[in-house]
């Protein structure tokens, strides 16, 4: 029993090339699985408005999926495993596919491609401004995304994709405005972006070298 537990977490802390493959697929299954659920509500006919179930679903899962990569750094500083840091870019490129799927569905499924009313509705309506604002930062991170841009940016990619430091408060924000009156769901999402961020503060105001995270 002592030598199973301690072979499973060596696989654990260090997994071999096909085990973290194999555990890579997984998580790229499961982070689709919101949508799957999603689309079979809206298709089913058991949801009561389901373009707006869509729309506020995937608007869900892009502020989930940027906090989940948020939180990658402080769980390997409270001793995760080295690999999840592995997993963030995955994370934070299914957060820009739901942010994608959130956007699609209010041009096309809510507005119908009217350029002029989805214009006026950033212009006029703060949520919608703020959402477009969060959506732009975050086309600039999706697209540097790959090695290759890491290595053509250097250090400048490290600062740029700081941007989700700012992403993720304008995507509560946007959380916020946009319900209303149930606050509760926006302001617990606001209490987790404030403890990622006040923890990347701490680290970075720390007298240490290895205080700098990105």
């Amino acid at each position: 029993m002592t030598i199973t537990m301690t072979m499973l977490r060596r696989h654990w802390q260090q997994p071999g090339p096909r085990l973290f493959a194999a555990g890579k697929r997984l998580l790229f299954l499961l982070c689709l699985l919101p949508l799957a659920l999603l689309l079979w509500q809206a298709l089913s006919g058991n949801a009561v408005n389901p373009v707006e179930d869509l729309t506020r679903g995937s608007g869900l899962w892009t502020l989930r999926g940027l906090l989940i990569t948020l939180a990658v750094s402080p769980l390997r500083a409270l001793g995760a495993p080295g690999w999840l840091l592995r997993l963030r870019r995955m994370l934070g490129l299914y957060a820009f596919f739901y942010g994608c799927v959130h956007l699609l569905t209010y041009l096309w499924l809510d507005q119908f491609f009217d350029w002029r009313a989805i214009g006026h509705d950033i212009i006029k309506r703060p949520f919608i401004t703020v959402g477009m604002l969060a959506f732009v930062l975050l086309l600039p991170l999706a697209i540097t995304s790959t090695d290759r841009w890491m290595r053509r940016l250097k250090r400048q990619w490290g600062r740029l994709h700081r941007l989700s430091y700012l992403i993720a408060p304008l995507g509560v924000l946007h959380y916020l405005w946009l319900v209303k009156r149930d606050l509760q769901a926006p302001l617990l999402y606001g209490a987790i972006t404030a403890v990622l961020l006040l923890w990347r503060l701490w680290r970075h105001l720390r007298p240490t070298p290895a205080a700098q995270v990105k």
